[in-house]
């Protein structure tokens, strides 16, 4: 059953991705918070896909830590499950990815539309100096910025290095940091066709002052929360 529920889900949702990817284009007149509305519809649906298809279901704990302002979010990376969830379930934000997704073919155009800052990690303080930016634009327009510090799915029991970019903004516009922990790659591991049903607990730490702090003392932090809640949520290998 877990094959067949699998199979179905990933149709569903390529289905789905190629509709919205046509809906996402044709958003381009209306303003960027309609837009963001709009296409993370997507994000909606296919999170719902995946409980009644799946049997993935979730809880969110710590939803009193997260800032009447917009903030900067760092998230723990194990699965594709946050990628799409968090949007939906965090205020608006833009989400901090790597350049290359932005050519994928139907999701890469729907993805575009969301204002992302889509950065080429090869370049270095190049980078930082975008994710600075266009950070502070997003966050004066109201929306959070979103980033994965590891830079790449985690499996999970595992931790990653984490990359500087959030903590190098959140220093930089003197913002809030939003340290987020979850462990969903223990259900829908990374580049797995099948996904396995169960409890996601998605965990918000209390949110971390930048202002007069070193980048690299965010970082660690950032990390020593992240790392220390992955131990306390079910399923953690």
């Amino acid at each position: 059953m877990m094959v067949l529920r699998s199979a179905l889900f990933a149709v569903l949702q390529t289905v789905l991705t190629v509709l919205f990817s046509l809906i996402a284009l044709l958003t381009f007149p209306f303003s960027a918070r309609t837009r963001y509305r709009i296409i993370t519809g997507w994000n909606r649906i296919v999170v719902w896909l995946a409980e009644v298809v799946c049997g993935i279901r979730y809880q969110v704990i710590g939803l009193e830590n997260l800032p009447k302002a917009p903030a900067v979010v760092m998230a723990k990376h194990q699965s594709a499950w946050e990628t799409i969830a968090l949007p939906v379930l965090l205020p608006p934000m833009a989400m901090v990815i790597k350049r290359e997704l932005l050519w994928v073919p139907f999701f890469g155009w729907g993805m575009a539309m969301l204002s992302p800052i889509a950065i080429n990690r090869a370049e270095g303080r190049a980078a930082l100096k975008q994710i600075v930016e266009q950070g502070r634009a997003r966050l004066a327009q109201g929306f959070g910025v979103m980033i994965f510090p590891e830079g790449t799915r985690i499996a999970s029991g595992e931790t990653g290095r984490y990359g500087i970019g959030g903590a190098w903004l959140a220093c930089h516009v003197n913002a809030v940091v939003v340290p987020v922990a979850h462990n969903a790659g223990g259900l829908w591991p990374k580049n797995a066709f099948l996904k396995r049903p169960g409890l996601i607990t998605l965990s918000i730490g209390p949110p971390i002052e930048a202002a007069g702090m070193k980048p690299d003392v965010l970082n660690e932090r950032v990390k020593a929360w992240i790392e220390n809640e992955m131990k306390r949520l079910p399923g953690h290998a």
